[in-house]
């Protein structure tokens, strides 16, 4: 009896890798066999598949069925695989034509009344299977939306594996994806909402217009996570490019949402201060999941209440922060996630957080150990800090301060002059350009440097501390509108640089 042949696509990270499934019926007590470097679930598709096929009203194959997986070294983890396994093994029968199948790549998990449910990981599927050069995806019905973001491959959704036998028989029709419905506008809030507090207003401006990371304390209540959580509301959206990387590592994690699975605007993540490591960062048994640094990719983290987190997970933050990237090293492989986002810490300047510094009852040493969970060489690559203050008055006086709209003009201004500057070098952010080309390249004049090395000949800064300095002078120029850095921008620069100042 010839073999069976059918394709899927295994997700490893973000990046698909196409699958040959080939399906042998061979004398023998009726079993079936997987072979292919299968995980626990995917070992457990055995019966769903079964089920699934003889409950379709199709006849399963009297023999020893041999289901191999190739290639054959790489692992294969989840139930993504089920649809491709169980026509495989119709084809190896002669039940189906096997024309449709060498052209078309199947994804999604089967049910034991053989309805195809949705899996994770459907975005870089399709991407996986277009670079493979397939002609055809055929989707889980729930998925249809996520996977016709993808241009150049036909998309098909199937709701059961009777409607998927029927088409590849030439008896029936797969649905097609509708119009993708672009995702609402930013509702996180309006920046005229925040009363005050003018230093922290222009320090978000700072951040959003150079991809900056910081850092506000102060007492509770003061607007620390109020302003944080406008952050997104100032950045443009995502490009074509930036929608489809963000979309895809939300897909991997499970998270897209059902009527807007393109993800336009950039995501704004913001995990409990319990959150272990493998949270943060990504990890968990079997396929690493992303964690909440690249679910922020190309957006913003907010991690409140910082001095709370383990210290732990707050040391696990500095490499993605220096190198935008995540690397989980398991037995099988390295999974990669990016992770380019900005970090938002907001901590209380003590225990007990008082409104006001004077009446606070904790001891030299509490206070000291409270923010000392932040590292120094955590806080080396944090390019902003603002210690904020109580609003004595004018909290009630009904002035309109500046919306969102108004400084999202002027951080959109400021990026694209930074864009414009560094094109030739492929960035597009102030705070992505390495340290030695503004040391040698883009050279400040002498009398602009002078403040910084003051501080490094003092011992006040690192050198990796002066290049995020000379990057927030650059944004702070961008935003005046001038072509280069003056000695004052450079000098406003180092004072967002002292721990408690403004």
């Amino acid at each position: 009896m010839p073999l069976g042949r059918a394709y899927s696509v295994a997700v490893a990270g973000v990046d698909g890798q196409l699958v040959e499934i080939e399906a042998d019926i061979g004398q023998g007590l009726p079993s079936l066999h997987l072979v292919g470097r299968p995980d626990t679930t995917l070992q457990e598709s055995r019966d769903r598949v079964r089920a699934a096929v003889t409950n379709s009203g199709e006849r399963w194959p009297d023999g020893r069925v041999v289901l191999a997986l190739s290639p054959a070294t790489l692992p294969k983890v989840g139930s993504v695989y089920d649809l491709a396994l169980a026509s495989a093994v119709l084809d190896a029968a002669g039940a189906v034509p096997a024309h449709k199948l060498a052209k078309a790549v199947l994804l999604g998990e089967l049910a034991l009344d053989g309805r195809i449910r949705r899996v994770r990981g459907i975005l870089p599927a399709v991407l996986a299977a277009r670079t493979a050069g397939r002609s055809t995806v055929v989707v889980p019905m729930a998925a249809l939306p996520e996977a016709a973001l993808v241009d150049g491959i036909e998309v098909l959704g199937a709701a059961t594996l009777r409607a998927l036998l029927d088409w590849l028989r030439g008896d029936g029709e797969l649905f097609v994806p509708d119009r993708v419905e672009t995702a609402p506008e930013w509702t996180g809030g309006d920046l005229s909402e925040v009363v005050g507090q003018d230093d922290a207003r222009w320090a978000l401006e700072v951040a959003a217009a150079g991809g900056h990371h910081l850092l506000l304390t102060g007492p509770p209540g003061i607007g620390k996570t109020m302003l944080a959580q406008r952050l997104p509301g100032l950045l443009p959206p995502l490009s074509e490019r930036e929608s489809l990387e963000v979309t895809a590592i939300h897909s991997v994690a499970g998270t897209l949402s059902d009527k807007h699975p393109l993800i336009t605007i950039p995501p704004f993540v913001a995990p409990h201060h319990s959150s272990s490591v493998s949270a943060m960062v990504g990890g968990g048994s079997g396929s690493a999941r992303p964690g909440a640094v690249s679910r922020a990719h190309r957006g913003v983290l907010l991690l409140d209440e910082c001095a709370e987190v383990s210290k732990a997970v707050l040391e696990a933050l500095r490499t993605p922060l220096e190198e935008g990237e995540v690397r989980i090293a398991r037995r099988d492989g390295i999974a990669r996630y990016p992770a380019r986002f900005q970090l938002i810490l907001a901590a209380n300047p003590c225990p007990c957080a008082p409104a006001r510094d004077i009446d606070c009852i904790c001891a030299p040493l509490a206070r000291r150990r409270y923010l000392g969970k932040l590292s120094g060489p955590l806080m080396d690559r944090i390019d902003l800090w603002v210690q904020m203050h109580s609003q004595a008055a004018g909290a009630f006086s009904g002035e309109d301060a500046e919306s969102s709209e108004t400084v999202r003009a002027r951080v959109a201004a400021a990026r694209a002059a930074a864009a414009d500057r560094w094109k030739d070098f492929g960035w597009t952010l102030n705070a992505e350009v390495p340290g030695h080309i503004l040391r040698q390249r883009f050279r400040l004049p002498r009398e602009a440097l002078a403040p910084v090395e003051n501080a490094l000949k003092h011992g006040r800064m690192s050198a990796r501390g002066a290049d995020r300095a000379i990057r927030v002078a650059w944004t702070i120029s961008d935003l005046r509108g001038s072509p280069i850095p003056t000695a004052q921008d450079v000098l406003q620069a180092l004072n967002f640089r002292q721990r408690g100042g403004s």
